[in-house]
């Protein structure tokens, strides 16, 4: 009972104490109101293929192959209250809306998938004919898979994902951002950007605020990956959404976050932090690869974070509000003074 005592009080908030959200969320299962999202996790994966190129066929797997593997992960979730899953996976690295449908049928659990592309790793995951695209033509495809559903599914994304690399950004990888912006003005998904250290999410905001598209559109996505965490602090001052989501991946990451957390708290910006784990996952490349639980943020982080003072409203801010309000479908514009 100790173990999940915290969710239980976050679960009672979710029943009565919620502020309630305006807009619309898109899921696998069509929109819903953001004041239906309920608690978050907002970055993790169901199935992931990083054993491919992006040219290769995808290594073969039966639906009920995935959902018997990953399933009992997720009902597992349900026991500590969770209501959502921000599945991360993009087009190319094994991206799956069938499986997520499926998933989402089977648990009640509210999915939000994505369109977008993933740069990183030197864009091994990025079809040859997309790295000569310009951002206007890669941005109409994926306003398309907004418009028109995605892979003759009709389910559209909730998102948007890119991926840049640990470094600055290549004449590319500032292309997937610009072509992000664009979609961002058509379509209003917010831009969640795999980007670590600092240097390419300055960047990146930059090149938004070029094209009109306000920080707080802007999802820094492994920000506990810079160690500056001065820097995390002045990208929250601008609007953009911390993501720290890799709990439970490292051992420094057990001290960091709830220090970085306190951080946060002290500077009045815990209504810019986004709480998630980045796990999971199925590989049908590597089959018997260990699956990373997606719980460690109920064991471990939110008991360490009530001992150091966290609220009961200040808990249900990260997991809660914070992502219903950053995943509602809403144009984030700079507006003239």
């Amino acid at each position: 009972m100790m173990r999940i005592q915290p969710i239980l009080i976050l679960m009672l908030l979710l029943t009565g104490c919620v502020s309630r959200q305006a807009g619309k969320i898109i899921t696998v299962n069509g929109e819903i109101s953001a004041d239906e999202l309920g608690l978050t996790l907002e970055h993790e994966h169901v199935l992931v293929d990083f054993t491919r190129q992006a040219d290769n066929a995808p290594e073969p797997y039966t639906l009920d192959e995935a959902v018997a593997h990953v399933l009992p992960f997720l009902k597992e979730l349900q026991a500590h209250g969770v209501k959502a899953f921000v599945e991360c996976t993009p087009m190319h690295v094994g991206r799956d809306v069938r499986l997520l449908k499926r998933l989402s049928d089977e648990t009640g659990l509210h999915i939000l998938t994505n369109t977008g592309f993933y740069g990183a790793q030197n864009n091994r995951f990025i079809p040859k004919q997309v790295l000569l695209m310009d951002a206007e033509a890669i941005a109409q495809f994926w306003i398309a898979e907004f418009e028109q559903g995605i892979e003759g599914t009709g389910i559209k994304p909730g998102f948007i994902k890119i991926g840049v690399d640990r470094k600055p950004l290549s004449e590319f990888h500032a292309t997937l951002a610009r072509a992000a912006a664009i979609t961002h003005k058509a379509t209003g998904l917010t831009i969640m950007a795999h980007t670590g250290p600092a240097v390419a999410a300055f960047q990146q905001l930059d090149i938004l605020r070029e094209e009109g598209v306000s920080p707080e559109a802007f999802i820094w996505t492994h920000a506990s990956d810079e160690k500056d965490w001065d820097k995390l602090v002045r990208v929250a001052r601008l609007g953009a959404w911390i993501s720290l989501d890799k709990y439970g991946w490292k051992e420094d990451y057990r001290e960091d976050y709830p220090r970085l957390l306190l951080k946060f708290k002290s500077e009045g910006l815990l209504h810019n932090v986004l709480l998630s784990h980045d796990a999971g996952w199925f590989d049908p490349g590597q089959p018997d690869q260990p699956f990373k639980p997606y719980t460690p943020l109920f064991d471990e982080l939110l008991p360490r974070l009530r001992q150091e003072g966290f609220t009961d409203a200040e808990l249900n801010q990260l997991l809660v509000t914070n992502p219903a309000t950053a995943f509602t479908v809403k144009k984030r514009l700079f507006t003239n003074p």
